[in-house]
Parts: C-alpha cells; sequence; structure tokens
C-alpha cells in the first residue's frame, strides 16, 4: 500500500456514506489523480448487477473532489467544495458490472483561478469504459 492509499478517503470527500463512490486515493501529482472503486451489489447507483450512468459520473466528479480534498489535506487546511459547471464529450462505452473495480483517472487540463478543467477516464483492466470532460468552480 502506497503512502496514499493510507489517507482515508472520507477525509478528502464532502460526501459521505452511503454516497461515497471512491474506495481509495492511488495516485497524485499536480496533473494526474487517480482513485479505485469496487462496484459492490449494496452501492446506492448498482441496479440490476450494472453500476448506472449517473454512479459512474458521481465516480469521475468524486475523483475530481478527492483530488481537491488531498490537496487541501497536505496544505493543513479544510476541505474545500467543487461545483460542477459543466460536463462535455460524455462517452460510456458500457456500465461496470457489481464486482468490476473501476479505475478513474482525472488530467488536469487547465486551471484558471477558482475554475479547473479535466479529462476523466474510467478504465477496467485495460478496457476505457467511459470518458468525459468537466468544468469544476470552487467555491471560497
Amino acid at each position: 500500500m502506497n503512502e496514499l492509499e493510507k489517507v482515508d478517503v472520507h477525509t478528502l470527500l464532502p460526501q459521505q456514506e452511503p454516497f461515497v463512490m471512491v474506495d481509495r486515493l492511488v495516485h497524485y501529482d499536480p496533473v494526474r489523480t487517480v482513485t479505485t472503486l469496487e462496484v459492490r451489489p449494496d452501492n446506492i447507483f448498482a441496479d440490476e448487477g450494472h453500476l448506472s450512468v449517473a454512479g459512474l459520473n458521481e465516480n469521475i466528479a468524486q475523483t475530481c473532489a478527492a483530488r481537491m480534498g488531498y490537496i487541501s489535506y497536505m496544505s493543513g487546511q479544510k476541505v474545500r467544495i467543487g461545483v460542477i459547471g459543466a460536463i462535455t464529450n460524455f462517452s460510456v462505452v458500457r456500465t461496470p458490472l457489481v464486482g468490476e473495480v473501476l479505475t478513474t483517472t482525472i488530467d488536469v487540463v487547465q486551471e484558471v483561478f477558482n475554475v479547473t478543467l479535466v479529462h476523466a477516464s474510467v478504465q477496467i483492466g485495460d478496457e476505457v469504459i467511459a470518458e468525459t470532460d468537466l468544468k469544476i468552480a470552487l467555491q471560497d
């Protein structure tokens, strides 16, 4: 387990159970953040053995939140809340099955003041199952 994985994800996210859609933060650098999530049968976004498209969206949003939470955590500040201003170019190849593990990656495309543009992808193993671009505004 790397140092990031020792950080309780609940301290990084404004969301709490049963709405947490990230299990672990596995990579952070100023450009890239990576999280994992095992799709469990009791996940609130699981239906008929699949994670819904809304669940995929929430997983991506919470990966962005984990990034900002980690930045806040490392600087000793309170976790800042982000608001999604836009979701564009959203494509889903397939929805994940219960039991599959998602690896969600966000890459920062641009940061200007309190607005961050990111490209996100969700993978299961080597298979990319969803991609999107988000614009996120941080609240002060």
